[in-house]
């Protein structure tokens, strides 16, 4: 499985990717992130699915893109030009794979900002090619395995939060996958992108480099569930009696 997560806020654009990518019973560590910079344009690409058609696609995407200028205008004309791409690889693979039981399971994160953009934008496409924009009411979005992280992010995050902030429940959001999923896991790789800007920053973190901020998150919860205020479990628990005395004995 996969952990890519997206995060658009006002500020600009967060994406953290894991590095895991499991075949049969090995493990192996593989970048899930490609980023684009040029004179005008800087965008990124994080997939999840299978490495095979993560490879193809993202080939012919950059076949055509060095051909079509135009797509170099708005984001949107970008995402388009790549959804074409998935279209074709499942027009020529999709049937084989499903002969062989696999599913043609290819999900994109595409954020970044054109010369014609006014801001920044994140989108998500499907494996069938139509793609949604991710906007500010639900300002991020996660491919592969997403129900650990989401959360955190849906308790915390609005459009409206710094860069940092967001990058650091992102950081969090990954830490509750990796402790539950197996086949999610360090090395991470982060891209920051601030608006306006055109320039992408990378950045890998190791396990080590993070290790004190996953214990001190553990502490930092196990300390507000003790202060959490009681009076409401009092009804139940005056039930419960005492070492050694039956239920409702006072």
């Amino acid at each position: 499985m996969t952990f890519c997560l997206g995060v658009t806020v006002e500020e600009g654009l967060v994406g953290i990717a894991d590095t895991r990518v499991v075949s049969g019973s090995e493990s192996l560590t593989a970048r899930k992130v490609a980023t684009y910079q040029g004179p005008g344009y800087s965008f990124f690409i994080m997939n999840s699915g299978l490495r095979s058609l993560r490879d193809k696609v993202l080939l012919c995407f950059e076949e055509a893109f060095s051909r079509q200028i135009s797509a170099r205008e708005r984001l949107f004309k970008l995402v388009n030009l790549y959804a074409a791409q998935v279209r074709r690889i499942a027009d020529e693979d999709a049937k084989s794979l499903k002969e062989n039981d696999f599913n043609f399971n290819i999900y994109s994160l595409i954020g970044g900002q054109m010369a014609g953009d006014s801001a920044h934008r994140l989108f998500l496409v499907y494996p069938e090619g139509n793609w949604v924009e991710v906007g500010p009411d639900t300002p991020y979005q996660i491919i592969g395995n997403s129900g650990f992280g989401k959360p955190i992010l849906e308790r915390s995050l609005t459009h409206h939060d710094p860069i940092l902030y967001a990058f650091k429940l992102g950081v969090l959001a990954f830490d509750a996958t990796r402790l539950c999923a197996s086949n999610v896991d360090y090395p991470i790789d982060l891209v920051l992108y601030r608006r306006g800007s055109y320039e992408l920053v990378e950045h890998r973190y190791e396990r080590e480099d993070l290790n004190q901020i996953s214990r001190w998150w553990q502490e930092r919860m196990r300390c507000a569930v003790d202060e959490l205020p009681s009076k409401w479990v009092e009804a139940a628990f005056s039930k419960l009696g005492g070492p050694g005395e039956p239920p409702g004995t006072t």
